[in-house]
């Protein structure tokens, strides 16, 4: 009789998008994943990512035991050792020189607990996490023209629009079950217009309409566009009447704009830009208008001006507030919305309240303390530079910040590095304690998916050797400085009962409740509360109400092409890897698709350049220099190259600039100057 297998259900790890799967168990070891065809989200499809998402659980590089660093080298120490050594080191720190990195990655208890770690036992708001490199121009672009920044529709809903605008992200191959809404969409005579500098696979499979602009100038479009609208009379009028404000001084703006120049500046030809104007105008009133974007839009010095913008020509055209429509960004980490939403960030406790001392008696009250931090703290980049002591959890900005080099510099000189993950990544290997965690399955807790949709993810298997939750990591070293009634948590259940009490947003959310296939989006008030799909229906979350509608002027990037620099550079992802490759790059169907790093160029340029297929050439930029192998390919246009971010033996972010976006300091990953030599 053959040993019986169990069928357990789980959510894919990931993306943003929250994909059912089955996970497959023998002997308490996860051997295969099945589809889960009920669940709304995938209904049974799963893109590469999702069919091998449980292989790198079993990699032989797994963190199984607590390390110290001991004369430059790692030794394994007990939990007790390496918990009491943190512990003294941590209290030793200030808290205007101690920092903490959380992950997009964690549960929502873990995150939580994490902030409140930082709050009450190491009085700081030194806490950022990933979102401050992919999401935080949407905050600071949303916040001020609808009051809210979150993706405003469900997903599942996407397929319900007439236009799809799809700025700055490859859905094709960075969110594929997306993709297959837009695809329904565009089988029931949607238009799809894609604004991207390269013709990616999304541009070439998807697009009625290709913006194809030069790198940085989204600025330039999207005021083209709202200019032709106004000019042929294609706003949505009774929408701007009753539900914004500003539209005089936007018109007055947009009246002074030159289309030649613009024409000139994002290389995209007016009758396109006039034929896109129509075809989104036009889904306004009874049709409706869909904005989809990500990092090709945010990860600029002007990321929070482009975000304003595609807001502004939403609200313009009525596309907003109803399902199918709205402006909406992807999150590329399975709990990338759920961090934020906890509270890992320098200027927001929980529930998105902003620091400041009412928050903090608020938060006073909730918890039973005083004297929490009221000022705000350091966003990601001054952490990585200003902060003597440093706790990273499950993140590796050694391959994800900008500008590596000097990053590298910033860890080596840390006082006291402890980094927490499942894997000895390239930042863990310049840690002084490295602390070994649960992967996704070996753990019960929730997350929250890209369109608020929190699900609960139930623990499956056994983590590896002594490999414990983040949480109950978190918990430990706080009980070891003395504060154990505050992290006296027994389960992730009493910690998500916590989360209800400080976060409006998931008051009516409950671990029974979650047990629903595709989880509830939030806003969830209270137990009877069915979700939220669609945010903004009757008014927005301003202090009027009203959508703001913003004139902006169009600024150039932080770095343009020179003699010694000629090209231009940007990144992104493929369809193989997952952001820094630390679980796809450990797992070997997908690794195989992709073993290595490559730079796309142009065949012009190529011919020029004197490079063949299979050259590999030197990326050179102001910051550092890159080996790495060539693809000929016409996706990218003539001056500009793409290399893919997942690889750290030719790491992207070598290369890439940290100029800041002023509003929300992020950097300018998506532009960059670089030259190029031949090697081989």
């Amino acid at each position: 009789m053959g040993i019986e297998l169990e069928y357990a259900p789980t959510i894919c790890p990931y993306c943003g998008c929250g994909c059912g799967i089955y996970a497959v168990i023998k002997e308490g070891k996860i051997v295969g994943l099945e589809p889960w065809k009920e669940h709304p989200v995938n209904e049974g499809a799963n893109c590469p990512k999702g069919k091998n998402a449980h292989r790198f659980l079993y990699s032989e590089e797994r963190l199984k035991r607590p390390l110290i660093r001991d004369n430059g080298s790692f030794k394994e120490v007990s939990w007790d050792e390496a918990l009491s050594l943190i512990a003294r080191k941590f209290k030793d720190a200030k808290p205007d020189s101690f920092g903490l990195l959380g992950s997009g990655k964690s549960t929502n208890e873990a995150s939580y607990a994490l902030q409140k770690f930082a709050r009450i036992v190491m009085k700081t708001n030194n806490i950022e996490y990933c979102a401050r490199f992919c999401h935080s121009a949407t905050v600071a672009g949303l916040l001020p023209t609808v009051g809210g920044g979150v993706m405003q529709t469900s997903q599942l809903d996407i397929e319900l629009a007439d236009c799809i605008i799809i700025a700055g992200v490859n859905i094709q191959e960075t969110f594929p079950m997306i993709a297959r809404r837009v695809l329904r969409a565009k089988r029931k005579g949607a238009t799809v217009i894609v604004i991207d500098p390269r013709k990616s696979a999304t541009a070439a499979t998807l697009a009625d309409i290709h913006l194809q602009l030069a790198l940085g100038t989204d600025v330039a479009l999207i005021n083209a566009l709202m200019r032709i609208i106004l000019d042929k009379g294609l706003e949505d009028t009774q929408f701007v009447a009753e539900r914004t404000t500003g539209i005089d001084a936007l018109r007055s703006f947009l009246n002074g704009l030159d289309l030649e120049e613009t024409v000139k500046t994002t290389g995209v030809p007016l009758e396109r830009i006039e034929k896109t104007a129509g075809a989104y105008a036009g889904a306004g009133v009874e049709k409706k208008g869909c904005i989809l974007y990500d990092e090709g839009i945010t990860q600029h010095v002007t990321g929070s001006d482009n975000v304003k913008v595609l807001a502004t020509l939403a609200l313009l055209t009525g596309n907003i507030g109803r399902p199918g429509t709205g402006v909406n960004s992807m999150r590329g980490q399975i709990n990338g919305e759920g961090t934020g939403d906890m509270g890992c960030l320098n200027v927001f406790y929980p529930g998105f309240k902003r620091v400041g001392p009412e928050t903090a008696e608020f938060f006073s009250g909730k918890w039973g303390v005083s004297g929490l931090p009221e000022k705000p703290g350091m966003p990601y980049t001054a952490i990585l530079e200003n902060c003597s002591a440093l706790y990273v959890l499950g993140t590796n900005p050694m391959v994800a910040a900008p500008d590596t080099n000097t990053v590298r510099k910033m860890l080596q000189n840390k006082e006291f590095l402890v980094v927490q993950d499942i894997f000895m990544t390239e930042t863990a290997e310049l840690a002084d304690v490295v602390l070994p965690a649960c992967t996704w399955v070996e753990r019960e807790g929730t997350h929250t998916w890209v369109d608020r949709r929190v699900q609960k993810i139930d623990k499956l298997i056994e983590p590896p050797g002594e490999a414990k939750p983040d949480w109950w990591i978190i918990c430990a070293i706080a009980e070891m400085m003395g504060y154990k009634e505050k992290f006296d948590f027994k389960s992730a259940g009493e910690i998500f009962e916590e989360i209800r009490t400080c976060v409006p947003q998931y008051a009516g959310l409950t671990y029974e409740r979650l047990k629903k296939a595709g989880g509830i989006q939030w806003p969830c008030p209270t137990e009877s509360h069915p979700g939220t799909p669609t945010m903004f229906i009757a008014k927005f979350n301003t202090p009027d109400g009203l959508g703001h509608l913003q004139a902006v002027q169009f600024k150039p990037p932080a770095e343009l092409p020179d003699e010694e620099y000629p090209f231009m550079l940007t990144t992104g992802r493929t369809i193989f890897h997952y952001h820094t490759g630390s679980m796809t790059r450990r797992t070997s169907p997908l690794n195989n698709e992709v073993p290595s790093g490559f730079v796309q160029i142009n065949p012009e340029d190529a011919t020029k350049l004197g490079i063949t297929p299979g050259t590999k050439v030197t990326l050179r930029s102001r910051r550092g220099s890159v080996d790495t192998n060539v693809r000929i390919t016409s996706q990218v246009p003539p001056g500009l190259f793409f290399v893919p971010f997942h690889f750290a033996e030719s790491c992207a972010n070598v290369l890439t600039n940290p100029a800041l976006d002023p509003a929300c300091k992020m950097p300018e990953f998506k532009v960059c100057a670089v030259n190029v030599e031949v090697t081989q």
